[in-house]
């Protein structure tokens, strides 16, 4: 895929060095799909090219208030994908192997901007992908796993664990209880809380600290190089029983139900298989 090509995600390059990513489908509240991914794994590579590209960050467009309503299940959708895109996407990798562990290894920095509410892959995604996190005071973070019969991806069974402990973990993603903006910065989960209106402008302020002349880029490099290093064999066995723990809750009767009772505004009635 070629940056031309996309059509989720709007992708600009600023001669500072920032580059910014956008998920760029207000329609549908900036949900996200394996197009979208594979549009920000081309992002990245895009960036290792690049000398000039030290900074990514990562929002949504705002005109769909959200962040990303999470991921994005019209059945019809992947026939609309052009056939050459469609041979670089693996349907099998439900849990984003491929781009979760390019994100591990993009050494370069990268800054989520969380502007509305995030959901699913759309939190996942920045935990395991984003060296800082910044989020609007008004967005909420939302693991509604457990709420729609599946399991968590992007290596959030290690990452989640890791960063506020087990009961925590299992209590957010069995329950998918909302959290506030400033629960997630008391539990860790994001960097600052800021009002809407300066949300970007922060990211963009940080993201200069991280660039020459502001700030010493081959160190943070490094840094980020040696920090992930002894993590990535351990991601790299976690996502593959993520894939294999989501392909079987998606074949499963509850997530049918989780659907059905989403699109009917109901709650759902599981049977456990």
């Amino acid at each position: 895929m070629n940056v031309e090509d996309f059509e989720d995600i709007a992708y600009q390059k600023e001669d500072n060095g920032i580059c910014i990513a956008t998920f760029n489908k207000p329609e549908r509240r900036n949900a996200v799909s394996y197009l979208t991914f594979l549009e920000l794994y081309t992002v990245l590579e895009d960036m290792e090219k690049d000398d000039n590209a030290k900074v990514l960050i990562i929002t949504g467009n705002p005109e769909g208030n959200a962040f990303s309503s999470g991921g994005y299940f019209e059945p019809n959708f992947f026939k609309s994908v052009q056939k050459e895109i469609r041979e670089e996407i693996d349907l099998m990798d439900i849990a984003q192997k491929k781009l979760c562990l390019k994100l591990w290894r993009f050494y370069k920095s990268v800054i989520v901007a969380i502007n509305g509410l995030a959901i699913g892959g759309a939190i996942t995604m920045p935990l395991s992908g984003a060296d800082l996190i910044f989020i609007a005071e008004d967005a909420w973070l939302g693991f509604y796993f457990g709420k729609r019969a599946i399991i968590p991806e992007f290596g959030a069974n290690f990452i989640l664990p890791f960063l506020i402990g087990f009961q925590k973990a299992k209590e957010i993603c069995f329950f998918g209880e909302e959290i506030s903006a400033q629960k997630a910065y008391e539990m860790g989960l994001v960097n600052k809380v800021l009002p809407k209106e300066e949300l970007l402008p922060y990211a963009r302020q940080q993201a200069l600290k991280l660039i020459p002349p502001n700030g010493p880029s081959l160190s943070i490099k490094l840094m980020k190089k040696t920090m992930h290093s002894y993590f990535i064999p351990i991601l790299d066995q976690m996502l593959d029983l993520e894939n294999k723990g989501l392909r079987k809750t998606f074949r499963s009767k509850d997530f049918t139900e989780s659907m059905n009772a989403l699109k009917e505004k109901r709650e759902p009635h599981f049977i456990g298989r």
